[in-house]
């Protein structure tokens, strides 16, 4: 695996990682809260207090994520034609470019959620 393969791919991982902080910290209590899960959500929060730090931060959290998103997204355009010429790593090359992009998908999904459920909601049905 190339350098900007790695690259590539430890990026979709990060931008993955923080996806999923965003959608714990905002989207998972907003909607254990509306499905009445209050004590789930109590019983969350003790059993991961960082939950709390995540929540006061949300901003931060969220900027962080898109701008991993951005980067992630941003890579794999730069270095959409970079598979090698050798068959046996040109295939690998192509498996680990479409778990890639099922990744960013995935991830900005799931960031897109979270968006809706710390931003949008709160206006909306506040």
């Amino acid at each position: 695996m190339s350098l900007p393969q790695r690259r590539e791919a430890l990026v979709s991982s990060l931008a993955l990682l923080t996806s999923l902080s965003t959608l714990l910290c905002c989207a998972l209590p907003a909607i254990l809260v509306a499905l009445g899960a209050g004590a789930a959500m109590a019983g969350l929060v003790t059993a991961i207090p960082q939950l709390v730090w995540l929540s006061r931060y949300k901003q931060i959290v969220f900027v962080a994520a898109g701008a991993m998103l951005l980067t992630a997204a941003a890579l794999r355009f730069v270095n959409r034609g970079s598979c090698p010429a050798d068959p046996r790593q040109a295939e690998l090359c192509q498996r680990l470019r479409k778990f890639g992009g099922i990744t960013l998908s995935l991830s900005s999904a799931l960031y897109l959620i979270a968006v809706f459920f710390a931003f949008v909601a709160p206006i909306l049905f506040g």
